[in-house]
């Protein structure tokens, strides 16, 4: 598409001014850039054999980490159950983080039986009811 200018000299000046800002732009561009053979020199970098010949071999453990959510699961399965202050000192977690584990994970998502009973002693302890899902 062809604009018409009313003022020739004016369109020669736009002209003029748009090439010397992409020539400055270019000049900006490729000061600011480092070639890839630049960056390949950097020191700690491997490249190409160099870089498969050093790399350390990743190795798979024997057995998988046992998680916070596994030692709360063992701890409410036991018979005698878990308090909140127990879940706390092993995990951790804050309070309403142990509680949020109880209500999401255990009796939603696993949808175990979760039951809440309060001791002679006065602390509620929390135990899973075997392994029967709730209804």
């Amino acid at each position: 598409m062809v604009s018409k200018v009313s003022n020739p000299e004016a369109a020669g000046d736009d002209a003029v001014a748009h090439e010397a800002t992409a020539q400055a732009t270019a000049a900006k561009a490729a000061g600011e850039r480092r070639s890839t053979t630049e960056k390949s020199k950097r020191p700690g970098r491997m490249h190409g054999e160099e870089a498969v010949a050093r790399k350390p071999v990743a190795s798979r453990p024997a057995s998988p980490k046992t998680t916070k959510a596994d030692l709360v699961l063992k701890r409410l399965r036991s018979s005698k159950g878990a308090s909140i202050e127990g879940l706390i000192a092993e995990t951790g977690w804050q309070a309403h983080s142990v509680r949020g584990f109880l209500s999401a994970m255990v009796k939603k998502k696993l949808g175990l039986n979760l039951l809440s009973e309060v001791g002679k002693d006065g602390i509620r302890r929390y135990r899973i009811d075997g392994d029967t899902k709730s209804a």
